[in-house]
């Protein structure tokens, strides 16, 4: 059991207080003995906060001992390659051994921002997805890349002067294209089934047919990502899946989003029927119950798709009389679900 965490922002609460709340979350991942905890990359969304993965990494991993940290993921086509292996070399050698670099082919953000970051900085072509990929892999690697210059000379380049050691790669994705790719590259593979559940079976189909076994992974390698809110009732745990269920509706069906709303914001102000819709068709999908209930659902979604394991994002809502720097329901998620899953 794993985490990934996007950092959310709610009602009158500051980022400040909301990557307090997360960098608590994550010492408690560690003290319950969750396996790794992933920030996201998002951008100029209100409701959410992380956007800077490798500084959400080293700041998780100066607060935690033994816990994997990581990204899920870099959005790759936003960064330089090169920019990308150096600051996870970096990351590697400030935690030997509890890295995982995971990268994505999507922009994580709006048409608008990603133009804004094509005009503004170093950015990779998306069409060139898979070399970047290798680039990264032989760059963080303690050999180094090697580049032909035009004399034909060869010149070593890597991303820390003295590696010994290289993050774990994983691709993310929610298509066939990062599951093929991931198959080739001998890379281990995630499914974004918090975002989208469709063609799960034959994504994974693909990934595990096509898997050509490589040094550090000679068996294919696959982990699910699923949205759970655990709570010591059924009612309560629904009730702290409203905010980001009507949040998630409205991104869906192009509705302003802002930043989450308390549990008593989401209450007091029913959708209209479309929204309705869309959170029944999530509520479907989602884990959101008591602990046992809860428990079930991850084992029974482990089993049905043969997952090494399963990343929950902990997304449940905070009453108003929560305090603004704390994250007291997806706290109660991780240590409920823990507790059920070792009984």
């Amino acid at each position: 059991m794993s985490v990934l965490d996007l950092v959310p922002v709610r009602t009158g609460q500051t980022s400040a207080q909301a990557l307090a709340s997360s960098l608590a979350l994550v010492r408690r991942a560690d003290e319950l003995g969750f396996e790794r905890y992933w920030f996201a990359e998002h951008h100029n969304m209100a409701a959410v906060a992380a956007s800077t993965p490798p500084v959400m990494i080293a700041a998780a991993a100066g607060v935690t001992e033994r816990i994997r940290v990581g990204s899920g993921g870099v959005m790759l086509p936003n960064h330089a390659p090169l920019v990308v292996a150096e600051q996870f070399a970096a990351l590697e050698a400030l935690a030997p051994g509890r890295v995982d670099l995971g990268l994505g082919r999507a922009p994580g953000s709006d048409p608008v921002v990603t133009a804004l970051l094509r005009q503004s900085g170093p950015t990779s072509d998306v069409e060139r997805f898979p070399q970047h990929v290798r680039d990264i892999l032989a760059l963080m690697s303690p050999e180094g890349a090697a580049l032909r210059l035009g004399d034909g000379n060869i010149y070593d380049v890597h991303a820390t002067p003295a590696a010994d050691g290289a993050p774990t790669v994983w691709l993310l994705g929610s298509s066939d294209y990062s599951a093929r790719l991931a198959a080739e590259l001998g890379l281990p593979y995630v499914f974004a089934n918090h975002f989208s559940g469709a063609g799960i079976e034959q994504v994974l189909a693909l990934y595990r047919d096509g898997y050509r076994p490589s040094a550090a992974h000679p068996e294919p390698e696959t982990f699910l990502t699923v949205n759970a809110v655990v709570a010591p009732t059924a009612d309560e745990a629904h009730q702290r899946a409203l905010p980001q269920l009507r949040s998630m509706a409205r991104l869906r069906t192009g509705k302003p989003m802002g930043r989450a709303e308390t549990v008593e914001e989401a209450l007091a102000a029913p959708l209209d029927g479309m929204g309705e819709q869309v959170i029944a068709d999530m509520r479907s999908r989602w884990i959101i119950g008591e602990p046992h209930q809860a428990a079930a659902q991850v084992r029974d979604l482990a089993t049905r798709h043969g997952a090494d394991e399963v990343m929950v994002v902990p997304v449940a809502g905070t009453y108003e009389a929560e305090p603004l720097d704390a994250t007291p329901g997806r706290g109660q998620t991780l240590e409920l679900l823990a507790g059920a899953l070792a009984s």
